[in-house]
Parts: structure tokens; C-alpha cells; sequence
């Protein structure tokens, strides 16, 4: 049965070698998160998701969830138990406003916790992570009545929240959507339709379900300027705010799925459900697009965190698992055969999958800080340049992390030979699970677009002009030392690419926009390479003081060796990206449609 570890020193390093969290103590909430309360609460945080969360994640997916004829479903054995005990320990309100009831603490600290539970079971902790993006949207754009009467509830767990977006007829193209809301003439509206792949739209793990519903007003403009998002709870509040009567809304059926088997994917059903506006009528979009934004960085976490833990688990085969001989001669003579550990292309399958998990978490960390500042800052200069930090990195976060978190899972299945393949080792789920992530909150071809159509000329390209001037000027003070050169020197040669490749699509894509969507996806992920190059360049300079200062010489060896590894063996794909990109559309586009 495979097991789970948070990776807790490898947190910790991020946070006080690289990223320096005291700069921080200027924000709200930092002043608080002093060392030793950020280490008791990643204790903490880590003893839950190793002894109570993971070891229900073989049994969510056995499981699965069951609806009953009456609509009603029950979550897989010990999920409610579970998600008690993470309520109970505050970790749904952890950087909620104390105003409301929650602890105020960074946002930081709960990505780090988003990324420990979803590691130790990805399907459970949508549960919650879908009710801190709905508390989320309901904080920025619900009425102070709607956020006085959903908030605490929601902080507390005690109830949960969803997002429906999705229509059996539309998904990303939200503009078609059929669900019409109809005024009651009390200010509150009837919602009628169908939604579908609801995550968490039923379950028994709260008692009571908040919806954050897209639907048109009748007579609103077609396509996306006409909807607007209603707030439908499962319960209707009686006059003393609990829940009452049963609201017209239900779970017609339960998706069956590849993975997350733990986790309700709902058929909702609409019908003529009460429900109230959020924010304006008619731009519902810009509200459901804090849930959505806060959902997309969310999945990348989930990413990585797939990529962690199939890690975690095919290393402790390759250490014991006997099988041939070192190329070099015997490494365990006593033995039959030495671990497979010992072979350079185990050890290449392994060190990839470590090169892109540590170089993710602290892409995620660096990005989850900027949120912190972009929503706690005084500062206008410095929220709007975190805010473009923000945009910027949003799809290249979901994008690349999901898709090199599915890929590292498969490697570390490839590691168990015929047993990854066997579901009682534990290493399909790994897999199966990752996959979703990749389509869910915008699928990654959909997140390339984003990047490429809509961020980088956005506000004249000042936020990809901050970042090619971030990580080139870092590039430019530490390349004079001779232990950073072989850091330092590729990133500068991957970002050279990154450059390329951005004035390429100056140049060609304006007259020609298929050119664009031909290489948005090569550009995303060479964005994505970048970007952890960097990351990695700053792990490597915060390794080396710490190790002169006299740190732990071995964790800081390893980490520069991993670092090492990812600028000789992942960052050099930067160039065949650049290539691609630069083919152009025409071999994509010439072949017609019929001959395909």
C-alpha cells in the first residue's frame, strides 16, 4: 500500500533560505506566521495528512462514492470522520479573514496545506479546497449580507461550496449556456437548468452545500455579457440563519470516472431553485473568475502534488527491488542481485520526476506569496505588479504543472515494471487520479491561449517585461560567482529562448493568428522550463550560503545536484520548443479536415 511523507524540510527551505518569509512582516497576517509557529503548523498539517487523510485514499477510490433514489450520496468510508478532524483543526479558515471567523494567517500557508492534502489524497481534499474558492468569490463580490450569512459557516466547514459552470452543450465556451434565472419579485431569483462534472455538488460530509451558480436572467444579451452568478444553497436558511426546507436543486445522477473516485462528480439538476445575485447582473463572469483563478493555481498544486507522492513511493521500490547488476560492478555482493536504484536510467527517471517537483513547489511558493501581497499589500506599485505576477503565472502554474505531474506519475509507475500496473501497488491510482488535472478548471491547450492570446499583450506586455527583467537581472548579479555558473548560464540561455520565441509571436502572429495557436502550447511549457530554471537558480544560491554557513552539507548536496540535473537534462528542451514554435502554422493547418 503506498504511503505518503509531507515534505516538510523541503518547505521550510523555501520559505527561510530562499523566499526569506520576514520580508514579509510588512503584510497582514505575516507578523503572525513567525518560524516556529510556520513549523508547528506544518507539523501539524503533515500528521493529519500522513495518518488520517492518506490512508483513506486507497479506500475512496475502491469505493467510490453512492447515490441513493432519493439523490442524496455518501462519501467513501471515513471521509466524514476525516473531514471533521480537518475542521476541526482550523484548516479550512487558515488565511480566511478573522473578521468572519477565520485565522487570517497567508495564503502561503494554505497553499503548502492544499499541497500536503492533495498529495495524501487528491480526491478528499477537493472537498475542501472548493469551498476556500467559494468563500473566496463570496469575500470579493457577495453582498455584506451574503457574506455575513454564508462566511462563517463556510470557514467553519461546517458548510461546504461549489462552482457550476458546465452545461451538457457547453464547457468552455461559456457563452452558450441554457440555465435561466427568472425574478421570484422578493429579490430573489428561480434557477432552472442542468450542470454537469459538479465536483462536490452532493455529499454527507456538511450540512449544508452553498452553489455558486452561472445562469442568464431572462432577456439578458447573448454570450458571455449576459451571465450572472446566483448563490443557491442546497438548504434554505430558516429566520434564525440554519438550514431549513430543502431548496429545488438535487444530484441526478454520479459521473463515473477514471480517478478521484472519492470525490462526487455531480449531474445537477435546477429546478426552479431559489436562488440570489452575486455582485451585478450580467457580469457574473468577473465573479466566478476569483473561484476559477484561485481553482486553476489550486489544480496546479494538485499537480505537483501527484508528481510528489508517485515520487515518494517508486524511490522506495527502487531501493528495494532486486533486480541485475551495477554497470560498474556489484554494488550489493551479499545479495542476488543489487537494487535497481544502482542503474543510471532509474536514477535518470527518478532525479526527473525530483527536478520538476521541487522546482514546481517553489514556483507554486514564489506565486502564492505574490497572492499574499497582491491582496494584504498597502502598496498600489506593489499589488499591481503582483497582480501582473498573478496573471501572468496563473496558466502556466495549471498548464505545466499538470501536465509534468501526469507525466511524472507515469515514470513513477514505469518504476514498479508489471506491479505499477497492478492496482493493489497503489501507483495507477497515482496516475489515473493526475489525469483529471489537466482537463478540469480549463483545459491546458485552453490555459496555452490564455497565455499567449490574452497575457502577454496585456497592459502593453508589462507583466512578461517584469518577468524577463526579474529573472535576467538575478541572472546578471550572480554570474560573476563561479559555484552559480552552472545555473546561472543555461537559465540565461533559456531565457534567450523564452525572448525568441515572445517576439516571434510579435512578429508573426499578429497577420496570422493561427501561428499563435499553433505554439501557444510549446510556449507555455518553455515558459514553464524558464521559470523553474529560476527557480532552481535560486534554490542552488540559497543551497550554497546555507552549506557555507554551515547547514545540513547533505540536504544542500542533493538539492544541488537535483538542480544540477535539471539544467543539463530538462531545461535544454527550451530549444526544441523555440523550434517548434517557430515552424509555424502551416503544416499544422495545410492538411484538410476530411483527410484526417
Amino acid at each position: 500500500m503506498p504511503t505518503y511523507k509531507a515534505p516538510v524540510e523541503d518547505v521550510l527551505f523555501l520559505l527561510n533560505d530562499v523566499f526569506h518569509l520576514e520580508r514579509y512582516n510588512n503584510l497582514p497576517g505575516f507578523a503572525d506566521a513567525t518560524p516556529d509557529v510556520v513549523q508547528a503548523i506544518l507539523a501539524e498539517g503533515a500528521k493529519l495528512c500522513e495518518e488520517v487523510i492518506a490512508p483513506l485514499n486507497r479506500v475512496g477510490d475502491q469505493e467510490g462514492c453512492r447515490r441513493a433514489e432519493d439523490g442524496s450520496v455518501r462519501t467513501p468510508s471515513g471521509f466524514k470522520d476525516a473531514y471533521r478532524a480537518y475542521c476541526e483543526g482550523g484548516w479550512m479558515g487558515i488565511s480566511a479573514p478573522a473578521e468572519y471567523g477565520g485565522q487570517g494567517l497567508p495564503t502561503t500557508l494554505n497553499t503548502i496545506m492544499q499541497e500536503f492534502v492533495s498529495s495524501a489524497n487528491l480526491a478528499f481534499g477537493m472537498y475542501p479546497g472548493l469551498t476556500q474558492g467559494a468563500i473566496a468569490a463570496l469575500y470579493v463580490h457577495g453582498s455584506e449580507e451574503q457574506k455575513r450569512t454564508f462566511l462563517p459557516k463556510m470557514i467553519e466547514g461546517a458548510w461546504t461550496g461549489t462552482m457550476n459552470l458546465t452545461e451538457p452543450h457547453c464547457g468552455t465556451d461559456l457563452g452558450l449556456l441554457k440555465t435561466k434565472a427568472v425574478p421570484n419579485g422578493d429579490g430573489s431569483y428561480a434557477i432552472t437548468g442542468t450542470k454537469i462534472f459538479i465536483s462536490a455538488g452532493e455529499h454527507d460530509l456538511s450540512e449544508n452545500i452553498i452553489h455558486l451558480v452561472l445562469a442568464r436572467i431572462e432577456g439578458a444579451p447573448a454570450g458571455t455579457k449576459g451571465i450572472s452568478l446566483f448563490v443557491v444553497p442546497k438548504f434554505l436558511l430558516d429566520g434564525e440563519g440554519r438550514p431549513g426546507a430543502r431548496n429545488a436543486v438535487s444530484c441526478g445522477a454520479l459521473e463515473h470516472k477514471m480517478g478521484i473516485h472519492g470525490n462526487a462528480t455531480c449531474v445537477m439538476n435546477y429546478d426552479g431553485a431559489k436562488g440570489w445575485l452575486v455582485g451585478e447582473a450580467n457580469r457574473g463572469l468577473n465573479a466566478m473568475f476569483v473561484m476559477m483563478n484561485e481553482a486553476r493555481l489550486a489544480v496546479g498544486v494538485q499537480g505537483l502534488a501527484q508528481g510528489e507522492v508517485a515520487y515518494q513511493n517508486a524511490v522506495a521500490y527502487a531501493k528495494e527491488r532486486l533486480q541485475g547488476r551495477s554497470l560498474t560492478g556489484p554494488k550489493s555482493p551479499d545479495k542476488p542481485a543489487d537494487p535497481i536504484i544502482v542503474h543510471p536510467d532509474v536514477r535518470r527517471t527518478l532525479l526527473s520526476i525530483r527536478a520538476f517537483t521541487e522546482a514546481a513547489r517553489a514556483l507554486v511558493l514564489w506565486t502564492a506569496l505574490r497572492s499574499d501581497v497582491a491582496h494584504r499589500s498597502e502598496d498600489e506599485k506593489e499589488r499591481q505588479a503582483a497582480e501582473d505576477h498573478m496573471g501572468l503565472l496563473t496558466p502556466v502554474v495549471k498548464g505545466v504543472l499538470t501536465d509534468l505531474g501526469f507525466d511524472s506519475a507515469v515514470k513513477a509507475q514505469q518504476m514498479l515494471g508489471g506491479h505499477g500496473y497492478i492496482e493493489e501497488w497503489g501507483m495507477s491510482q497515482f496516475v489515473r487520479d493526475a489525469r483529471i488535472t489537466q482537463i478540469y478548471e480549463g483545459a491546458n491547450g485552453i490555459q496555452a491561449m490564455d497565455l499567449v492570446g490574452r497575457k502577454l499583450a496585456k497592459d502593453g506586455g508589462r507583466a512578461v517585461m517584469a518577468f524577463f527583467n526579474e529573472v535576467g537581472a538575478f541572472c546578471q548579479e550572480s554570474g560573476a560567482d563561479e559555484a552559480m555558473k552552472p545555473y546561472v548560464a543555461p537559465v540565461s540561455q533559456a531565457l534567450g529562448h523564452l525572448q525568441q520565441a515572445t517576439m516571434w509571436f510579435m512578429n508573426n502572429a499578429m497577420a496570422r493568428p493561427d501561428n499563435a495557436g499553433a505554439g501557444a502550447y510549446d510556449y507555455m511549457h518553455l515558459f514553464g522550463l524558464v521559470a523553474m530554471g529560476y527557480m532552481w537558480a535560486r534554490m542552488a544560491k540559497a543551497a550554497l550560503a546555507r552549506k557555507a554557513n554551515g547547514g545540513d552539507a547533505a540536504m544542500m548536496d542533493a538539492k544541488l545536484i537535483t538542480g544540477r540535473f535539471f539544467m543539463e537534462r530538462l531545461l535544454p528542451e527550451t530549444a526544441a520548443h523555440l523550434a517548434r514554435i517557430s515552424a509555424g502554422a502551416d503544416a499544422v493547418m495545410s492538411l484538410p479536415a476530411e483527410a484526417f
